[in-house]
Order: C-alpha cells, then sequence, then structure tokens
C-alpha cells in the first residue's frame, strides 16, 4: 500500500506528470527539466525529489550536475505500470505535444551553456 500511496502522491501533481513524459524520450539534466518547466531550480528539486522517492525516476551525477531517467526493469511493476499509464493516456495531449516539441530544442541546446544559467 505504502508504495502506491508514494507513486499516487508523485502523479498528483501536473509538473511532475510532465517530466516522466519528458523522460520518455531519455535521460535530461536537471538543468534541462527546469528550462522546461521555467519553474526554480529549488522547486524542480523537490519534485524531483518525490518523483526519486517514489521509484518513477533514477538520477546520477556527473560532477555537480545530476540527470534523471525512468527507471529500469528492474523497478515494481506498480512502478512500470504507473509509467506505462501516463505515457499512454498523454500521447495525444495538447500539452504534452507542445512540450514534445519544445523538448527537441532544449536538447539540441548546448548543455554547458543551459547550465550555467543555473549556477549559483
Amino acid at each position: 500500500m505504502k508504495e502506491f500511496m508514494s507513486v499516487a502522491k508523485a502523479l498528483a501533481d501536473e509538473n511532475r506528470v510532465r517530466v516522466l513524459v519528458f523522460l520518455g524520450d531519455g535521460e535530461l539534466c536537471v538543468c534541462q527539466i527546469v528550462e522546461m518547466l521555467g519553474l526554480a531550480p529549488s522547486t524542480v528539486s523537490k519534485h524531483m525529489a518525490v518523483l526519486h522517492q517514489a521509484g518513477l525516476v533514477e538520477s546520477r551525477k556527473e560532477g555537480r550536475w545530476i540527470y534523471y531517467r525512468l527507471p529500469g526493469m528492474d523497478t515494481p511493476a506498480c512502478v512500470r505500470e504507473a509509467i506505462r499509464w501516463v505515457h499512454k493516456c498523454l500521447a495525444k495531449d495538447p500539452q504534452a505535444t507542445e512540450d514534445a516539441k519544445r523538448l527537441k530544442a532544449v536538447r539540441k541546446a548546448d548543455r554547458a551553456d543551459l547550465c550555467a544559467c543555473y549556477r549559483n
């Protein structure tokens, strides 16, 4: 029950759901997520912590930056099903379609330049 409630809580926020959709195309640096959401880095970090706690994302640190991705196949079935459900339900959603276009541009942008915007 605890795992289910954690996943449900994580999915109860539009920004967190949008991040799961973004990550469907592969790993993103936290700076890219900040750019996509248009939120403060501290707010994005809180959202990512909720997603991580629920097992909906995995992270790795490289230097001072954190990269996020969807979890691998060894994740609990509840989590895998939740991610599939999100992607299936939002495949043709207008916000998700708009985000996908913008995400292409963010992925093409120089990551070092983008991340430099969010340094102290």
